[in-house]
């Protein structure tokens, strides 16, 4: 008897649930600006791209756009502004992300303080069948046909810059999801200001090619660099007969 009654109280003790305990902590709040879809490069935005989102208020950066509840509509200054970057789905919006019209182009915007931006004709076999696109990396290659001593024409390639981010292709400047290749006679590209008037003579002087570069050599540089072209020191320079093409090659002085 006394068996029984210990295994009952046993399963009584094994078969009451355990209590939960809630304990409430307020947190110090506020509201961010936040956008409620995600955005394009270059995109026109409204009221309807924008929403509040409660934010912990020491983590608000100066640089988000907080609601200032029941003051000034912040929103309202932003209606028709151009994204300057691509913004994801709840991320904060900051004044930064945004380019009023008036204050520039789109292209504009989006270029590097201390870049320019010049365009190149090109076509599907100088720019790898049309698969570059807008933020790929190129190498600048200048063809150049010249006329030997003995009279026969002789074809002379060049690299001009390497490591150089383009722009746009055409008037493309987002690549867009699912597009293999952009469609385009021209493309843009970001270049120093000494680089864009060589760019601008070696457009002159022969045929311009692109080389589309991996994206894992685009962490190994911070911007375009020098190649053996029109700005390099012809000296320590032999020549190499590739396919009928001759290519120079300098070494270093």
């Amino acid at each position: 008897m006394f068996g029984l009654v210990a295994a009952g109280g046993l399963y009584t003790t094994m078969a009451k649930k355990p209590t939960e305990i809630v304990v409430e902590k307020s947190v110090n709040t506020t509201q961010v600006l936040v956008a409620k879809s995600e955005v394009g490069l270059g995109q026109v935005v409204n009221r309807e791209n924008f929403r509040w989102q409660d934010w912990p208020k020491d983590s608000a950066s100066g640089g988000y756009i907080q609601n200032p509840r029941g003051g000034k509509d912040p929103v309202q200054a932003l209606i028709g502004s151009v994204a300057r970057a691509p913004i994801l789905k709840d991320e904060p919006i900051t004044v930064n992300k945004l380019v009023k019209p008036g204050d520039g182009g789109v292209l504009a915007a989006i270029l590097p303080a201390g870049m320019r931006a010049i365009a190149t004709r090109i076509d599907e076999k100088t720019a790898v069948g049309s698969l570059i696109l807008p933020n790929d990396h190129v190498d600048v290659i200048l063809i150049q046909r010249k006329r030997g001593k003995a009279g026969t024409e002789e074809f002379i390639s060049d690299t001009l810059f390497r490591n150089v981010r383009v722009l746009a292709i055409g008037q493309l400047i987002e690549a867009k999801e699912g597009k293999k290749g952009a469609d385009g006679k021209t493309a843009t590209l970001e270049l120093t200001p000494r680089q864009t008037e060589l760019l601008a003579l070696a457009s002159s002087m022969g045929e311009i090619s692109l080389a589309l570069r991996s994206v894992a050599d685009m962490s190994a540089s911070n911007g375009p660099s020098a190649g053996n072209g029109l700005n390099a020191q012809r000296t320590n320079s032999i020549r190499v007969l590739r396919y009928g093409v001759k290519s120079r090659t300098y070494g270093v002085n």
